[in-house]
């Protein structure tokens, strides 16, 4: 477990070809104990592909002991025998999750700003709940969905055991609101990607030991 609070909990990008695997080696290697889960997050391609592109990347989360966690798809996280799966309010429930994933598979659920979606989540069985999108974001598009405020983390926090993941366009510069409201994870996929991997694990490290 980390030496923080609060841990991260990277996206991948869409594309995850190319040299992204020796990105994602650098950012594990950068935080460790820091970074405990990452989400395998791609769109469009079928299911052979997606296994494809996968089976280097839980190589390399495997080493870092960082669990690997497929975005939407039960049937994708079962075939690559992924060590969760994040599944949106359309992608099936956490009930046909466990069935399919076993007992000890990591299911979390997204639950935007809603604290009822969040208290059904848990008592269906997730492991873990994410609320968001706190600012904007291009990773996750959250349409017209209420905007929550940092206050639903102290809510959550407070009352219940299980933990809670913030999402949505968090940086090294904005997260201090997260962390001191009592987020057990940042999810955070562009403000790592979108330029030097290590450097922004290291402004995150800072922000939340600053934050806490």
């Amino acid at each position: 477990m980390s030496e923080t609070a609060t841990q991260l909990y990277l996206i991948s990008p869409l594309d995850v070809g190319g040299a992204f695997p020796q990105r994602f080696e650098r950012a594990l290697a950068a935080g460790k104990g820091l970074v405990t889960a990452f989400q395998f997050r791609v769109k469009d391609i079928d299911q052979h592909e997606a296994a494809a592109l996968a089976e280097p990347l839980q190589t390399i989360c495997a080493a870092h002991d960082v669990a690997f966690i497929v975005n939407d798809s039960i049937p994708l996280a079962k075939r690559i025998k992924a060590d969760g799966v994040h599944l949106g309010q359309d992608d099936g429930s956490p009930k046909e999750a466990r069935d399919a994933l076993g007992r000890e598979a990591q299911i979390g659920v997204t639950c935007h700003a809603s604290k009822h979606l969040a208290m059904e989540a848990g008592e269906a069985g997730a492991d873990y709940v994410a609320f968001g999108a706190f600012f904007d974001s291009t990773t996750k598009d959250k349409g017209d969905a209420e905007r929550p405020t940092p206050e639903i983390l102290s809510w959550w926090s407070t009352l219940f055991e299980l933990p809670c993941v913030a999402i949505g366009g968090i940086t090294p510069e904005n997260c201090a609101p997260l962390v001191d409201a009592g987020a057990d994870f940042l999810a955070v996929s562009g403000a790592i990607w979108n330029g030097d991997e290590v450097a922004a694990i290291e402004a995150f490290a800072k922000a939340i030991t600053d934050g806490e």
